[in-house]
């Protein structure tokens, strides 16, 4: 059984990473921001959101305690949080300033690891903060990294395709050269290891634009073996991840699905069921899974998407990851979603109208829309004087009400704005966007900053910039204004 107990729509820009402690749920965005929520209730902790990075923030991780949290963003900079308090306790910086994708730390938090998008990575000593080194691992983006459960070696993905596994010397133990065809988007080593001997075999799974998640196994001394390669889901995979026992490896695709295996079986493994949206099961979410965790302590599994939503979900039976369904069914029944996660509002039933109600915090209207008969297509119609008529005569009540129907109805209506409209830096519209030498557009501002801070690269591309010429680029203006005032 597979059900959603929770949607979180706090972010203002799509999610790009999530991660549990044993009690805590953490989220960070394209918003510049992180934020976090207490599990026992998924109630987000008063010191949310953290803000103190400049621009995007591509991921975050726990430490194995649970008492860091980190993050890093194209800021080119780690900042390490007290999760509890949301003080920023360190900021670690990038040697070359460079564009910080993805970070890592060890599992007895001794060393932290971060991949950055001029093919380097930076390796600090955890407990004192000190850079140990920053070496080339890549032509390409680092964009994927993990240590293994002994803390003896990482591995690292690019955006080549290449997977690359080194000690903490940054020594190249092996090279798994086009691992995934147009690029690596995230690697995840299982927790347990197994030991037989002298030899100690750890299991790894990477995903990435090939629309595949692979499944290896790394031998000492260092030989990596493809186990196999798993193609339940129809475009890039863009986050994988391991259940806390091992048992279960999750992934998050452009497809809009979420794909659970029982990785246990040496033989292929069981698909145990994927989540869609719409025309298949769900609604939720709309567009692209862009990040998958799986908690520690329970038997969740959060999914952030470019709708900017995070969904818990609970798997199993509610004592691990454990209920197993045929592949064949787990379009059809492996699902337990109340009724109004449906596509549109204008389908919901009475009951789907009711249960919406309840879960926007507006209990004490359920009676009146029942005694109404007040179902989706009526909902949608609702105004200040049929609310009225119908007996809501709380004015606050009404306005609420009318407040969480315009809330829905835009979010419905993917009135976000077109990816092209959005600065590449911060994710923001553009007021007023210039072309630079690399051909992407930028707001100015942005770009500007970026180029005063010593980035003479592109954003985009981390190529040279040829010259730091910008250039009006008055079609787009133009297009953006007309889209705001279509809205």
């Amino acid at each position: 059984m597979v059900s959603l107990i929770h949607t979180l729509r706090h972010h203002t820009d799509e999610v790009s990473c999530c991660a549990f402690s044993p009690s805590l749920l953490a989220t960070c965005s394209g918003d510049k921001t992180l934020r976090v929520y207490d599990t026992a209730d998924f109630s987000e902790l008063p010191c949310s959101p953290l803000t103190g990075h400049g621009y995007r923030v591509h991921c975050c991780r726990f430490s194995s305690c649970g008492r860091h949290l980190l993050s890093c963003s194209t800021d080119g900079r780690v900042v390490v949080w007290s999760p509890q308090t949301g003080e920023a306790t360190a900021e670690l910086q990038h040697p070359g300033r460079s564009p910080l994708r993805v970070c890592a730390l060890a599992p007895d938090s001794s060393l932290l690891l971060a991949g950055a998008c001029d093919g380097t990575v930076a390796l600090w000593e955890f407990p004192s903060k000190t850079l140990l080194r920053c070496n080339a691992v890549s032509e390409a983006s680092v964009v994927a990294c993990c240590f293994s459960p002994c803390g003896q070696m990482f591995v690292t993905g690019c955006t080549q395709g290449d997977l690359k596994i080194w000690d903490v010397n940054v020594s190249l133990l092996h090279r798994e050269k086009d691992a995934h065809d147009l690029g690596v988007t995230c690697c995840s080593f299982a927790p347990q290891f197994k030991v037989d001997g002298c030899c100690v075999e750890f299991r790894l799974a990477s995903c990435g634009q090939d629309s595949q998640l692979k499944i290896w196994i790394v031998s000492q001394p260092c030989v990596m073996t493809l186990l196999h390669s798993l193609t339940g889901q129809s475009a890039p995979v863009l986050s994988c991840a391991f259940s806390s026992d091992g048992d279960s490896v999750v992934s998050g695709s452009v497809d809009k699905s979420v794909a659970i295996y029982d990785a246990v079986s040496r033989s292929l493994p069981v698909l145990v069921s994927v989540c869609r949206t719409p025309p298949f099961t769900l609604l939720l979410p709309r567009r692209y899974v862009t990040a998958v965790a799986v908690s520690p302590t329970f038997p969740w599994i959060a999914t952030g998407s470019m709708d900017r939503s995070v969904n818990v979900w609970r798997i199993g039976d509610g004592d691990g990851i454990t209920g197993k369904y045929p592949a064949e069914n787990c379009l059809a029944c492996a699902f337990n979603l109340p009724g109004h996660s449906r596509l549109l509002p204008a389908d919901w039933s009475e009951e789907d109208v009711q249960t919406w109600l309840s879960e926007e915090g507006l209990e004490e209207l359920v009676n009146i829309f029942k005694a109404n008969n007040i179902d989706g297509p009526e909902l949608i119609q609702l105004n200040k004087e049929t609310a009225a008529e119908m007996g809501i005569e709380s004015v606050g009540l009404r306005g609420r009400l009318l407040r969480k129907i315009e809330a829905l109805m835009a979010e419905q209506s993917g009135s976000e704005a077109p990816d092209e409209f959005l600065c590449p830096i911060t994710r923001e519209l553009m007021k007023d966007p210039v072309i630079a030498a690399d051909g992407y557009s930028y707001e100015r501002e942005c770009i500007e900053s970026w180029i005063r801070g010593k980035n003479k690269t592109s954003p985009m591309t981390n190529l040279p910039l040829q010259t730091t010429l910008l250039t009006p680029n008055r079609s787009l203006k133009t297009a953006i204004t007309r889209w705001k005032s279509s809205q």
